[in-house]
């Protein structure tokens, strides 16, 4: 079983000094291990200083190795029933053999970065964003590409609760509403990458309109996790050449149904006859 903290370490790997990255390298080869050595010891065995380990720590976000320890053992201990014991397979898309192929690698990765996302995830984070949405004054809503794909799924689902959202593919009116924001709105930005220049130019517009933020992105030192108020992360083990987004796009909107279902759970009683209305008004439109 793959822990929370083996997929940050994984996600942040890139983005590490020389030094932490030696502390990162043996963590994930002695996962099992780290939690029943001092720091005085785990610094000799894996040729990073003391200070390299708690920087790494702090990396993947920790307080330093007692907090990163507790945290592991708490995974390692936790039960594993419920674990699918087929063993996934993964593949790029050029190496598939056959459709059959295909079939299978698409959803091992599918399953995986869901998975993945599901163990990323936040509740805390969550919870404040679901309350962050609600309380808005308008939720605005920014993706491009694969991403404008999810953001599209979150206005639709919003709408449906009466909840006044603004969202639109188009990058210029994108920029329009949120040239326009307010403090009392709140700003959902979607880029896996976290490295989009026009969404880190949305969410500069944000900062200046003292906007909250609200970040789908992959967990690690990108420029939108650093820079927004919180975080919602996914999991993306997509590999290149692919033909667009795939697992990654699915991880997203996984975490758009979690945080739909944390906002309407918010205020239950009105949000029911909402969903209600929506769904009597399109059922005149079915045969």
């Amino acid at each position: 079983m793959t822990t929370n903290i083996e997929l940050r370490v994984n996600s942040i790997y890139d983005s590490l000094s020389n030094a932490e990255k030696k502390a990162a390298t043996y963590f994930l080869n002695n996962v099992e291990n780290v939690f029943n050595k001092p720091i005085a010891e785990l610094a000799e065995e894996s040729g990073a200083s003391k200070v390299a380990w708690v920087r790494f720590c702090k990396a993947i976000g920790f307080d330093g190795l007692k907090d990163l320890k507790k945290s592991l053992v708490s995974e390692l201990f936790k039960t594993t029933d419920t674990e699918e014991a087929e063993v996934l397979v993964f593949s790029d898309i050029r190496e598939a053999t056959g459709i059959d192929q295909v079939i299978l690698n698409v959803k091992n990765n599918t399953i995986r970065d869901v998975q993945d996302t599901a163990k990323l995830l936040d509740p805390q984070a969550m919870e404040k964003a679901a309350k962050m949405i609600m309380e808005a004054k308008t939720v605005r809503l920014f993706g491009l590409g694969a991403s404008a794909l999810v953001a599209e799924d979150l206005f639709s689902k919003l709408l449906r609760v009466d909840k006044n959202v603004c969202f639109s593919k188009d990058l210029h009116v994108q920029l329009s509403y949120a040239s326009n924001m307010a403090p009392t709105d709140v700003a959902v930005l979607f880029s896996t990458s976290g490295k989009t220049s026009e969404i880190l130019e949305i969410l500069s517009l944000a900062k200046e309109c003292g906007t909250p933020t609200i970040a789908f992105t992959t967990f690690g030192k990108n420029p939108l996790a650093l820079n927004s108020d919180i975080q919602l992360y996914i999991s993306s083990s997509e590999t290149t050449p692919r033909s667009g987004a795939m697992s990654s796009r699915i991880a997203q909107l996984m975490t758009v149904d979690v945080l739909f279902t944390a906002v309407a759970r918010l205020n239950y009683d009105r949000v029911v006859p909402k969903l209600e209305n929506s769904l009597r008004s399109i059922q005149s439109h079915k045969i």
